[in-house]
């Protein structure tokens, strides 16, 4: 298998995983994904250049869109915890008046 294969069968596993929003899988990919690209970028192989910038321009993308999953994924958890929080304290202040 070809490095550009690798890259466009991790990306597609990396979409996959964001999909299902299986970080588990999703980390080991992004590892996954960086070896790829590395030993491409490492290599002196021929390579298509125009395919190369193609899919790590495809790559890219799918980095951004996994960037504002995982953003909104935090602030969400982060507005969860803040609603425990209140839920918490005005429990506190039920037992300071009963």
């Amino acid at each position: 298998m070809s490095a550009l294969q690798r890259i466009e069968q991790t990306r597609d596993a990396l979409v996959d995983a964001m999909a299902a929003e299986d970080w588990q899988a999703i980390g080991t990919l992004d590892i996954e994904c960086r070896a790829c690209v590395e030993s491409v970028l490492e290599s002196g192989a021929a390579v298509d250049e125009a395919q190369l910038r193609a899919n790590l321009e495809d790559l890219l993308g799918v980095y951004r869109k996994l960037l504002e999953v995982t953003t909104g994924a935090r602030q969400a958890i982060v507005e969860e915890m803040k609603q425990v929080s209140h839920a918490h304290n005005a429990a506190k202040v039920y037992q300071l008046f009963r």
